[in-house]
């Protein structure tokens, strides 16, 4: 089924140092950009990963033997810094989709733009997790997912450029498996959630419960700002930052993704313009 599409949607999958979003880097980038009219275009970039300086970070030989990268295939490769405003135009105003991609994919890709000094912003686009389609409809892996719904062994599994076409082909394979099937969620409503719409089906995968990237900071029933980790779990941030103002500090000077301590450094904001506002009205503008 083909996709219908009120702008891009760049279907994306990465090869990495590790699993660690604050801390490891991108060695291989596809990109599968699908556009309103049905055409596709494909790009995938070796990445030579790179701290802040520019020095190259190793790449462990454990996850070599996962994705067959070595430091050898990306030493005279650019760094993700030298690649990401050619990047930046080719994804535009995209929306983004891929497998397990709102957990780490996405996550990291915005930690790699913001190091490079790009604020890649989400709110403008539709996050489309495929994995979560799956697991919530069928709980199974990638290899599995292709090989369910497309009845196809995925050849090259853990090559980003593999693995980006298979989560296309999967999504387009789920849309019609799943059109008019029922879906039961834990509080029992049943809705028809998997659907031909880009909004709906970002809806039906996104994370509702993380307010970051990563699911450091959360939401509770009100839909405040808490901290999902630590001594203050469950606590609003807002209201630790108030009586322990400190604990910014220590978050944006420790080993947090880039994305997370821009979250807090609005919370941090957003408190100290209200306190401003009261400030003023007290005293008559």
């Amino acid at each position: 089924m083909q996709l219908h599409l009120t702008k891009p949607i760049i279907f994306f999958d990465l090869e990495t140092t590790g699993v660690q979003v604050g801390h490891d880097h991108i060695v291989e980038i596809c990109l599968h950009k699908v556009m309103p009219d049905g055409t596709t275009d494909t790009r995938v970039e070796r990445v030579r990963p790179a701290d802040a300086n520019g020095n190259t970070v190793h790449i462990p030989e454990l996850t070599t033997a996962i994705h067959g990268i070595s430091d050898a295939d990306v030493a005279d490769k650019p760094t993700f810094r030298e690649l990401a405003p050619s990047l930046m135009d080719y994804i535009g105003d995209a929306d983004l989709a891929g497998y397990n991609s709102n957990k780490f994919d996405v996550p990291l890709l915005v930690e790699e733009f913001l190091r490079a000094g790009i604020d890649f912003d989400l709110r403008c686009r539709r996050l489309v997790d495929v994995q979560n389609i799956f697991h919530q409809m069928e709980q199974r892996t990638l290899v599995a997912a292709y090989k369910f719904y497309c009845h196809k062994d995925l050849e090259n599994a853990h090559s980003a450029a593999a693995d980006t076409i298979a989560t296309y082909e999967v999504l387009q394979a789920q849309l019609d498996r799943y059109q008019g099937v029922d879906y039961k969620d834990r509080s029992g409503r049943v809705s028809q959630p998997v659907v031909n719409d880009i909004a709906a089906l970002s809806d039906f995968t996104a994370n509702k419960q993380w307010a970051d990237l990563v699911g450091h900071i959360g939401y509770d029933a009100r839909q405040r700002e808490i901290f999902n980790f630590g001594k203050y779990k469950g606590k609003a941030v807002e209201e630790i930052f108030e009586i322990e103002p400190s604990y910014y500090d220590w978050m944006m000077k420790s080993d947090f993704p880039l994305s997370t301590k821009k979250l807090i450094t609005e919370i941090w904001n957003r408190r100290r313009q209200h306190k401003l506002d009261q400030l003023k009205a007290h005293f008559g503008g």
